[in-house]
Formats: C-alpha cells, structure tokens, sequence
C-alpha cells in the first residue's frame, strides 16, 4: 500500500490543501509559499477602494468644467449678438444720450412745406435771370435818381468835332436808354455790318477785348471832358476788327472797330453807352447836346 501522510499531531490522514485552506492557514515557513496581504476594511467593515477609483470622479468634475468654459467661451458671444427679430432698434438719440454733448438727426427737424423763397436759385438759368432781375431793379433805381436832379449834357458847343457821332455810316435808333424796365443802358444804333465805328471822344483805351461778357468784342475809353470823368462803351462789334489796345490814347474820329452782333446780340448794332462821373446817362441826348 502506498504511505498515507500524517500530520505532525497524530497519525490521522491529511487531507489535500484547498485555497480557503490555504488563506486561513498559514504556511510553514519553509515552505516558501508567502500568504496574500490581508485585505483591509473601513471603519463600516466596508472594503477600500482603490486609489485610481478615487481619484476617477475628480476627473470627471475637471473634464466637465472644461467642457462648460468651452461652450460658455462659444456661445455666450453667439446669444449676445443675436436679437429677436421684433425687438427694438436703439435709435441715434438713445444710443448717446448718456455720453454725447450734442446730438441733432434728421428725425428731430420739424417737417414743413418747402417755398419758393425758401431756397435760393441753382441752375445757371436762374441764376442769370436772378442777377439780370438785380442789374434792372439797380439801374432802375439809377435812372430816378437821376432823373430827379437837372441835368446839363451841354459840354462842348455842338459841331466843335470835340465830341462825335461813333457810327460811321447810315443807322438806325431802336431801344434807346431806359427801355426793357431799365435794363438798357445804352442806344442801340443798327447799321449795316461792317460799318465803321469811331471814337466820339478824346481818351485813353481801358478796356479792349474781344469777349467782354455778353458784350462781345468791346472797346471802352476813359476821357475826360470839362472837368468831367466821362466812359464811353463801343460793344457787339465784328470780331477781329478792334483796331486799339489797352493803354492807347486815341483821338475824336479814330476808328476803333466794325459794326457787328457779337456777345448778346440778335442783329448787327452799335449798343453805344455814356457814363459822366460813374453815373449812365442817355448816350443818344448826350450826343444831340454835344455832337449837334
């Protein structure tokens, strides 16, 4: 028969460890066998967990508050911006009422019906009649005022060639000064084109052009005549018939130019103007008196 082991305390047969055996029994130290760790127990008689257990819900709560900035980060900007469609819109005034000195929109200005004198003229028609309105009412104003005083045109004793007719050449008298409301300042003398246009009066050459505003191609001297200032104005004349230049002293009879219709013109013409001291006076009477 085979040998049965007995154990040290008698001769009774042992038999085959088991592993509860084993934990509850601790082995012989030569047996080289080390006995598990005994596990340890809360105070509740509750096993501890382990540490990576423990440590697992603090990650959890640092992920989730991660997570929560991000989308607050996104978001909130996103919500910010966006308005519903029916909300209010802060208009100028409200927006700085708190900060602005001063603010004037057009939504103040009271609303009114526009008039005619309410705005001043833009176009350049109306601006040429608005300043041809002014230059009639001012040469009207003029005319009465001298009217009022007595005036001498007698200068010179009439047919003394000091003072002479400036057309040379039969013509014809249509608007005379005074006529249009005013506005005329001169004598128109119609005569045929090419006609020869004279000095009437001894002077010095002011103005020579060949466009001197409506006037068109203009010669104006400056003389003076018994201690009076005197101008007289040869304008609509032919262009490139100017015979004198500025600063040139011409003499009673000098041709200046041609008859033509230049500038503001409609028909060949002298438009001949007078001025004694400044003031227009009539050039068709001045002549009578002076040129006989």
């Amino acid at each position: 028969m085979t040998d049965q082991p007995t154990s040290p305390a008698g001769d009774h047969p042992q038999s085959a460890p088991t592993r509860r055996s084993l934990r509850h029994t601790a082995p012989l130290p030569h047996a080289g066998i080390l006995p598990p760790p005994p596990r340890r127990r809360t105070t509740a008689g509750k096993p501890a967990r382990h540490r990576s257990n423990a440590l697992r819900p603090m990650r959890s709560l640092a992920v989730l508050t991660m997570v929560s900035g991000l989308v607050a980060t996104v978001a909130l900007p996103a919500y910010a911006a966006w308005q519903p469609a029916d909300a209010e819109i802060s208009t100028l005034q409200q927006i700085a009422s708190d900060d602005a000195q001063s603010l004037v929109v057009a939504s103040d200005s009271a609303a009114g019906q526009l008039s005619r004198e309410s705005y001043a003229a833009t176009t350049q028609a109306e601006i040429d009649q608005k300043k041809a309105a002014e230059a009639a009412a001012a040469r009207a104003r003029e005319l009465a005022r001298v009217a009022s005083v007595p005036f001498d045109y007698n200068l010179v004793p009439p047919g003394s060639g000091t003072v002479r007719w400036p057309v040379g050449g039969p013509f014809t008298v249509t608007d005379r000064f005074g006529d249009r409301g005013g506005a005329h300042m001169g004598t128109d003398m119609v005569a045929a084109g090419g006609t020869p246009v004279y000095a009437s009066v001894d002077g010095v050459v002011r103005i020579s052009q060949d466009s001197y505003n409506a006037y068109g191609v203009t010669v104006v001297l400056e003389s003076v005549l018994n201690g009076q200032q005197i101008s007289t104005v040869y304008p609509h004349m032919q262009t490139g018939s100017r015979q004198v230049a500025v600063g040139e002293t011409v003499t009673a009879g000098q041709l200046v130019g041609l008859v033509g219709s230049t500038g503001r013109s409609t028909a060949n013409h002298l438009h001949f103007e007078v001025y004694l001291d400044g003031i227009a006076v009539d050039s068709l009477t001045w002549l009578e008196a002076n040129a006989g």
